[in-house]
């Protein structure tokens, strides 16, 4: 049984498929003064124009990515019963009641819910009233959609219009729609090209929608400015620096459009005031390397979280709200305790900080007193949502912990007292049958590496269940302890799950990032393999079966420290994995690489990011050894890590390996970098993944 579904009896093993052949044509690249060849060069294809789709690709390409598709779902079938069983209690364990308690804003409370267990409904209520009026229902607006995923939704300030970007092409690349609620009419505002994570606000009249446009190689380079009523666009602001990232959003009080555009290293902010709204923007700094800072109001001026070399874990700065001029910091540096968001209220500033790995809330008064949220644990994630009415005397915070499904409190900002307002309930689901706990493992220079553990409670650390062990490791995101109802199915079947907190990521500080990037990218792949072993010593995982899982950079992550110990790894998962790096790295015209070359390196103008890279990159160093078995996944439609990076290393290690054990790609047609919205698609992705690693270590795959 697993979670009351009957797991079918296994049928008789057979021999495994023969996997494709993967011709090598080798292609001879120098750059730097340094000489390599690349066997699978011809598996990328880029269109000169438009979208790539199966049906735009070479014929070679296509062939080769539909006969991949064959063998690993021919290879995935002995595994059947478990994915059935897997998705089935997944999908089960649907949330009960709305997905969140309503955040109220000028008289209305804005709730989310999934109706059909799936897919969102965003709706709103008079406070105090029980007639809910739609906003957005995405079960309707996905039907007879191959793909379909929503980001940006919010309501105008005058709560007359709702906006939210769509994508139904599955390649980032978003419409904009409005609703008028009253009417409940909703009018396709951009019809394409539109960048919505973070990329869409409505100005503080209500009559304007601002919102970013993504350039042909998909990176977001100019804002416009379109009437909500409708009529075309205005030029507000263009970026030509293709290092440069941009975001925009509105000032807590509604005061002003700030448009953050920012890169690993630098960022500026540029403002446009609710008293001019078709003015140009103005720049608060100018952007400096080595100095990153966003823009808030507070208390009647400005505020700034500012890092830098001298507040490398950020400091809170008073800014002069006409001149910009810096007036002394209301929250001044502390090594070790990285400020991470501040939310800004009538009664209180309110920022979210790190310490020893854990989150906490502090609350600053206008007259400069401050107060500590009490939280209690030792492994848990705290988020502070946004877009907070900032005339409220509470603010809402959610905490929850891999264990445990979100509780919501409601913060008074004058006491700094906590209630909690709602605990969600998962069905089927009860928090008391299991155990989270903080973990340390020791690198190999000494740092302490933090680990969050999941298990069964009365799990016997006797070192004979298996494991699996997730990573990120990138970019200075952190990973959080966050509630997911996958890893308890997982650990439901006898499994423990553990997320190792490398190096790359931002668990310990800023420091914890840089330690992790560039010439230190090292260090986390050390320290993966670090937790690895400390969990199998300390007998929470077998030796033989420990199966390790990464998304994104956590393919680079879990690819690379299956190169540097292969036999430590019972089977390896990299969903859509960076795995290619100084080939994409070397790509000038790749989406991302301008931006991220002070977090990987430059191979095109340094020998020494070169020789770097070339030492670390997953694909440069498959070796002639035995390999684990190996599940990859892509996106067809992916600008952000290309399917031929998986279909590369696949092919490589295939070629490589002295064991005859599956290497498998899996490539999505119809997506990007993410798989269709909604709890459905990811429910088949993740019981696809763990019946994967059942087969690993029950040896299904020998």
């Amino acid at each position: 049984m697993l979670g009351g579904v009957t797991l079918p009896a296994r049928a008789a093993r057979s021999t495994l498929p023969t996997p494709p052949v993967t011709p090598r044509i080798p292609l001879v690249r120098t750059q730097v003064g340094r000489t390599r060849i690349d066997p699978y060069a011809w598996l990328k294809y880029v269109p000169a124009s438009g979208e790539r789709s199966i049906g735009t690709l070479p014929a070679p390409v296509r062939e080769h990515l539909l006969a991949e598709n064959v063998y690993a779902k021919a290879v995935l079938e002995r595994v059947a019963a478990d994915e059935a069983a897997f998705y089935a209690t997944m999908q089960a364990r649907a949330p009960v009641g709305d997905a969140e308690p309503g955040l109220s804003r000028n008289g209305w409370t804005y709730g989310k819910a999934y109706p059909d267990g799936s897919h969102a409904r965003y709706s709103r209520h008079r406070v105090g009233a029980s007639e809910v009026q739609l906003l957005l229902d995405e079960a309707a607006r996905a039907a007879g959609q191959a793909y379909y995923r929503t980001t940006g939704q919010q309501v105008s300030p005058d709560g007359k219009s709702y906006a939210w970007a769509e994508d139904v092409g599955g390649n980032d690349r978003h419409r904009i729609c409005v609703r008028d609620i009253a009417g409940g009419t909703v009018r396709v505002l951009v019809d394409s090209d539109a960048y919505g994570y973070g990329g869409l606000v409505f100005s503080p009249s209500s009559d304007w929608l601002f919102w970013i446009w993504r350039d042909a190689r998909n990176r977001p380079t100019r804002v416009y400015r379109t009437p909500v009523a409708g009529g075309p666009g205005t030029l507000v602001y263009e970026e030509s620096d293709p290092a440069i990232f941009m975001q925009i959003e509105r000032t807590a009080a509604d005061g002003f459009v700030a448009i953050t555009l920012s890169g690993p290293d630098t960022s500026e902010v540029r403002l446009i005031p609710a008293a001019g709204e078709t003015r140009a923007p103005a720049v608060v700094w100018p952007r400096a390397k080595g100095r990153r800072y966003s823009i808030e109001e507070w208390n009647g001026g400005l505020v700034a979280l500012v890092e830098d070399a001298s507040a490398l874990d950020g400091r809170i700065a008073r800014v002069d709200r006409q001149n910009f001029a810096e007036q002394g910091d209301l929250v001044q540096h502390r090594a070790g305790t990285q400020i991470l968001q501040i939310a800004s209220f009538r009664g209180a500033l309110v920022r979210l900080e790190r310490r020893d790995v854990l989150p906490r809330m502090v609350l600053t008064l206008p007259g400069g007193t401050e107060r500590q949220v009490a939280i209690a644990g030792d492994a848990y994630a705290l988020t502070v949502p946004l877009g907070q009415d900032h005339r409220g005397a509470t603010c809402r915070a959610m905490i929850e912990t891999p264990a445990s499904p979100p509780h919501w409190i409601d913060v008074d900002l004058a006491s700094g007292r906590s209630t909690v307002i709602a605990t969600q309930r998962i069905a089927g689901f009860d928090p008391a049958r299991f155990n989270v706990r903080r973990l340390f493992a020791t690198a190999s220079d000494g740092e302490r590496v933090p680990i969050t553990l999941l298990t069964r409670k009365g799990t016997v650390a006797d070192g004979t269940g298996p494991l699996l062990l997730y990573g990120y490791g990138a970019y200075g995101v952190s990973s959080e302890a966050l509630f997911d109802v996958a890893p308890t199915v997982l650990v439901e079947r006898g499994w423990s799950y553990a997320i190792a907190h490398v190096r790359g990521g931002s668990e310990k500080g800023r420091r914890w990032f840089l330690d992790g990037r560039l010439h230190a990218k090292h260090n986390s792949f050390g320290d993966f393999i670090a937790c690895a072993r400390h969990l199998i010593a300390e007998r929470y995982a077998a030796r033989d079966k420990l199966v390790s899982y990464g998304l994104s950079a956590g393919g680079l992550l879990v690819s690379a420290s299956m190169n540097a110990a292969p036999d430590l790894w019972a089977g390896v998962i990299g969903s859509v994995p960076f795995v290619d790096m100084l080939n994409t790295m070397s790509d000038a015209e790749h989406p991302l690489v301008p931006l991220f070359r002070p977090d990987w390196g430059d191979p095109l103008s340094s020998a020494a990011d070169y020789d770097y890279m070339a030492s670390i990159s997953p694909y440069e160093n498959v070796r002639r050894v035995a390999y684990p078995p190996l599940l990859t996944t892509a996106g067809l439609k992916d600008d952000r890590v290309g399917y031929w990076e998986p279909a590369k290393l696949v092919a490589e290690v295939r070629a490589r390996s002295t064991a005859a054990r599956p290497t498998l790609l899996l490539t999505d047609m119809a997506a990007g970098h993410q798989a269709s919205g909604g709890r459905e698609a990811e429910n088949r992705k993740m019981a696809r993944f763990y019946a994967f690693a059942q087969g690993c270590i029950e040896g299904t795959f020998a």
